[in-house]
């Protein structure tokens, strides 16, 4: 899932925006929180552009243990579409993660480095690896305690006509104040994603309450290092945002449980640009019998899938 990418040079607006966090008294400069949403948009858009973003996914093979050859050639075991050596190596899959050795001639590199064999260390490991070979590269992601290996082209140029996002106007009145209401003990949540089979499994310390037009609604939050994650639907979706739901954060509360659900951040998932994505989706839930008109909106033409 990707992270909001909001750098703090705005944390002086916040202050500016306290009329929409409870405090009537104090006045709200809708300006700066115009410019706020402007700029989260832009660097929205850089990380999806960048190397590391979704939009030059290009593969994601599922592996079981076992021997598996892969490259560019009919007659892998994994064939890497379009760029690529026909027959770049093997990857083994065992109790230890899967490895890689790579044929004799063929140049794979690590961190700038040649390499012939390597434990590929998945993106769950305080160390991830990432390979390269040309334009592609590809990582190993862990998930539900199966592995799969990520591909990706820095060249594809579905990155270079991807653009521009659709967002719903700005309406400061979707920046609610909320209230983490704390579960006796954090639970884990059994959550389904866009992968037949594979669960997602975050821990939740409550649900959040919030006021939209006079009405009191709840969302299941999970825990994401010092943030709370969430992942909603409402009845934009599957006409105007994307149908498996969207993405939003909010400050972990303190120790009176407010925080701030701004939905003009909220952003469609990963698996709305590709199908390479392992997204979880709304739960019941977290559906929400609402209209949530702001944010990022979808549109199927940002969407690359295998054989466009």
């Amino acid at each position: 899932m990707q992270k909001s990418t909001t750098k703090t040079w705005y944390m002086p607006v916040l202050a500016l925006l306290v009329a929409s966090c409870g405090d009537s008294g104090a006045a709200f400069d809708e300006a700066a929180y115009r410019a706020e949403i402007m700029q989260w948009r832009a660097e929205r858009l850089e990380n999806l552009l960048a190397p590391t973003g979704y939009l030059n996914q290009i593969g994601l093979y599922w592996l079981e243990p076992g021997s598996y050859s892969f490259g560019s050639a009919e007659g892998n075991d994994i064939v890497f579409p379009g760029v690529g050596d026909a027959h770049i190596g093997t990857f083994v899959v065992d109790s230890a993660g899967v490895s890689m050795s790579v044929r004799d001639g063929v140049q794979v590199r690590h961190d700038e480095q040649p390499v012939s064999e390597i434990l590929i260390a998945a993106d769950t490991s305080d160390a991830p690896v990432m390979i390269s070979h040309g334009s592609l590269a590809w990582t190993v992601v862990e998930r539900d305690e199966r592995y799969a290996v990520r591909l990706r082209n820095f060249e594809h140029p579905f990155v270079a006509s991807f653009g521009p996002l659709p967002y719903f106007a700005i309406d400061p009145a979707f920046r609610v104040e909320a209230v983490l209401r704390r579960y006796d003990e954090p639970q884990i949540a059994n959550v389904g994603t866009v992968i037949e089979g594979l669960g997602y499994h975050p821990e939740s310390p409550g649900v959040v309450e919030f006021e939209i037009g006079g009405e009191r609604f709840e969302l299941e939050a999970y825990a994401s290092g010092d943030r709370l994650f969430y992942v909603f639907g409402d009845l934009t979706s599957r006409g105007v945002t994307y149908g498996a739901g969207r993405f939003l954060y909010s400050e972990m509360p303190a120790e009176d449980g407010k925080t701030v659900l701004d939905f003009n951040k909220s952003y469609s998932p990963p698996c709305a640009f590709n199908d390479f994505s392992t997204c979880p989706v709304a739960s019941p839930r977290n559906r929400l019998p609402i209209r949530i008109e702001a944010g990022e909106k979808y549109n199927q033409s940002l969407h690359y899938a295998s054989g466009k």
